[in-house]
């Protein structure tokens, strides 16, 4: 066929095309949310023969395909699909739908997979729906650079990725569109969520400062929006236990040029669930509202979320002389069914833009969030071999108050043969932390054998005190400068951080402790492109982590010392096949931190990481899907004022974490796809000598799902079958040596119709 563009504009349409084996180009996403043009154009289309229309791959189109379109005025292609603009602007989803073909990336914003100089992923909404995940770690499970430390039934999620603590605070560390401070604090329900971004690496000049300090990576969800067709989805779901659920969907765009849009997606889950004596409520409302106008765009994201578990699952501590013992059953729990928690959940994001010309746009986005948790329940103690726990419950209350503002400008200009994407940000974050606490007395009970014990009558705590308040303020700008028809792409940047933080005594009220302390934490990043459908790619970014004040015990005890600045080096290359994409990274990352050698404190310890990351994501084939990877992780502790400590592996880090899943469309039924996954995880040390460790695990899961129409209703039936052999195993350790009971067998099932 034979397509002519004339009037071309840099924010089009999508479009995806079936390709011959050598294709001249492939899918990017040319609709950005800030403004609408008048597009010019003729298309013209002479399909191919429909058995040879059949044989070929579905395959995105590339930026550089578009500016060859522009040059020549016309090629002679294959069939091509016009798809439904984003009214989002997010990049396109790549083939097979799981992954997209790239990632906000915090300050830089939409870039695609293959120009940016990181390793980063992308999940989609259709994986979301497909996998049935209802959590952002029921989708992190499938990256292999990411392991949860959360376990199944507990009140939060919590993540290593390359091998270092993400969200195991009282403060949340998961961004949202970008944003730190808004984010439910502990757990993300995916009722909301549009995609599932992750940053592998440090990311402090991208996003900021993470607010617990967390420095493996940075997990970003990206919203859902008004569609730009109308949507009305209600699913029904069910899970083991028996526990049922509802979820409705309703997408709308309104006005003239349909610039206002609404999305309301609200839920409700209720019942027992897989593990013993367990029961879950939850219930989620959220609303996005925006304006896309031809110069102004604007979005207000509103959600609110409970969740209440009876009988949560809890996380197990042991003795340091102790033997690990087996993992018992899934199903078995240990806290007592009168233990409960409960976490409520209020958040709210406004974002503006609006653009000045078309090489200059200014920006400003202020949000918040407040979090309240109560809870009646105890941390267990293993106390020998024989499974015996001992488990003292506490009455606790939390308030989390979170607020976040930025603004900023991005502007675009060409010096000579170079063109310019530079963006200037200013941020300021704050939160604050209330706690009180009542101690019941202990519980006797066994992990293979747990025992029902009488309820405790545990009062709440007399008072909620102010324990902290943090503020993390400062500056950054960058500059991804484009070279030789962005073959050559180099990112430079910095960003200054202030870090101010106040802790209070909770009798008193007073100010017991105050540290203040700024950083500069830079980026360079450079991408080859030696061909179009290759990229060779390095960086060296920095992350922060707020520095310690010298304790009471030093001789130099009330030094405050700086923020900790972790350093990445990586390098790696990008494969785009056609409908599949590879990737290969080498990484190091240092962290520096604290330590008390003899009587004086001082900055001389060290955990390193190195690693190696294999992934693959799309279409190995029409019909058959694949995303997965291999991660190899050598961490060491290279500075420890402990010989038995110095070289050893960190606490909670395998040397080896694989996924694989695979989907295929079956031809002997119509609309009929059987998936599978399997995850492997190796051995991690459960203290810093190495002398106790949890065992490798495997787990596969098992699912399908057929696609139909019932009386004109698209109605898409889905059933999972998550550790389809049951398997026993402790799936991991926190980083202060707690570790957690893997999930049982779980069947999970839904029926979705678009009304």
């Amino acid at each position: 066929m034979r397509i002519m563009l004339t009037g071309y504009h840099p924010r089009l349409p999508v479009f995806t095309s079936r390709f011959l084996p050598h294709p001249p180009f492939g899918l990017v996403n040319l609709l950005a949310p800030a403004r609408r043009v008048a597009v010019v154009g003729l298309l013209g289309i002479s399909c191919l023969g429909e058995a040879q229309a059949q044989a070929q791959a579905v395959r995105p189109v590339t930026e550089e395909a578009v500016e060859s379109v522009k040059t020549e005025g016309s090629k002679t292609l294959s069939e091509v699909i016009v798809r439904e603009q984003r009214a989002d602007g997010l990049p396109a989803p790549y083939a097979g739908g799981q992954a997209a073909r790239g990632a906000r990336l915090g300050l830089l914003g939409n870039t695609d997979i293959m120009k940016t100089p990181f390793s980063v992923s992308s999940y989609t909404a259709q994986m979301i729906q497909d996998r049935q995940a209802g959590t952002v770690a029921d989708v992190l499970a499938a990256d292999s650079s990411v392991r949860s430390t959360g376990q199944t039934g507990g009140l939060l999620d919590a993540f290593f990725i390359r091998g270092f603590p993400i969200g195991e605070g009282n403060v949340g560390e998961i961004a949202f569109d970008g944003q730190y401070g808004v984010a439910p604090n502990y757990r993300l329900f995916t009722d909301y969520i549009e995609r599932v971004e992750v940053l592998k690496g440090p990311g402090a000049l991208l996003y900021g400062m993470s607010p617990n300090s967390g420095i493996g990576g940075v997990i970003n969800v990206v919203p859902k929006r008004a569609l730009k067709t109308d949507l009305t989805r209600f699913t029904a779901d069910y899970a083991s236990g028996p526990q049922g659920g509802g979820h409705l969907d309703v997408s709308r765009r309104f006005g003239a040029d349909r610039q206002f849009g609404v999305r309301v997606n609200a839920g409700h889950q209720q019942g027992d669930t897989a593990v013993d004596k367990q029961s879950r409520k939850a219930s989620v409302g959220a609303a996005a509202l925006d304006f896309q106008g031809e110069r102004l765009s604007a979005s207000l994201d509103l959600i609110s979320q409970v969740e209440r578990f009876d009988a949560p699952s809890r996380p197990f501590l042991l003795p340091a002389a102790s033997v690990v013992p087996a993992a018992p059953d899934g199903r078995r729990n240990v806290t007592q069914a009168w233990e409960w928690s409960k976490v409520e959940d209020q958040s709210a994001l406004l974002r503006a833009e609006y653009e000045l010309s078309d090489k200059l746009t200014v920006f400003a986005n202020a949000g918040g969030g407040k979090t309240t948790v109560a809870r009646l329940f105890g941390t267990s103690n293993i106390l020998n071999a024989a499974g015996d726990t001992s488990t003292v419950p506490a009455y606790f209350r939390f308030d989390i108050d979170r607020a976040t503002a930025d603004t900023g400008v991005r502007a675009r200009f060409d010096t000579a043969a170079i063109r310019h994407a530079v963006t200037l940000q200013v941020s300021s974050y704050r939160d604050r932390l209330d706690r009180g606490s009542t101690n019941g007395t202990a519980v006797l009970s066994n992990i293979y054998s747990p025992v029902e014990r009488a309820a405790q009558n545990v009062a709440p705590p007399a008072q909620v005190s102010k324990i902290s308040e943090t503020t993390l303020s400062g500056a950054a700008l960058s500059d991804t400068l484009s070279m030789l028809d962005d073959r050559v792409l180099l990112t430079i940047g910095a960003r200054q951080q202030r870090v101010k933080s106040d802790n209070f005594n909770p009798a008193t009220g007073a100010l017991a402790s105050t540290y203040e302390k700024s950083a500069v934490t830079p980026l360079a990043g450079l991408v080859v492109k030696p061909w179009q459908n290759v990229s060779l790619y390095a960086n060296y970014i920095e992350g922060l982590s707020k520095g310690d004040v010298a304790p009471q015990t030093a001789s130099n005890a009330g030094v405050v010392f700086a923020p900790y600045k972790s350093r990445q080096h990586e390098i790696g290359v990008k494969f785009d096949h056609g409908a599949l994409i590879t990737t290969a990274s080498l990484f190091q990352i240092e962290k520096p931190s604290g330590q008390l050698t003899g009587n004086v404190f001082a900055v001389d310890a060290e955990q390193r990481n190195r690693g190696l990351e294999l992934n693959m994501l799309g279409q190995a084939t029409p019909g058959i899907r694949l995303l997965g990877g291999v991660t190899l992780i050598d961490a060491k502790l290279t500075r420890t004022n402990s010989a038995a400590t110095l070289g050893k592996t960190p606490v909670g880090v395998p040397a080896v974490q694989a996924n694989l899943g695979a989907e295929w469309d079956t031809s002997w039924v119509g609309g009929l796809t059987l998936t599978a996954g399997a995850f492997y995880t190796g051995e991690q040390s459960v203290n810093q000598a190495n002398t106790q460790e949890i065992p490798a695990w495997t787990r596969i899961d098992l699912g399908a799902r057929y696609t139909t129409k019932i009386s004109g209703k698209q109605t898409v039936f889905r059933a999972s079958l998550q550790n389809a052999f049951n398997k026993a195993y402790w799936s991991g350790v926190a980083s202060y040596g707690a570790f957690v009971q893997g999930a049982p067998r779980t069947l999970l099932m839904s029926a979705a119709v678009d009304f």
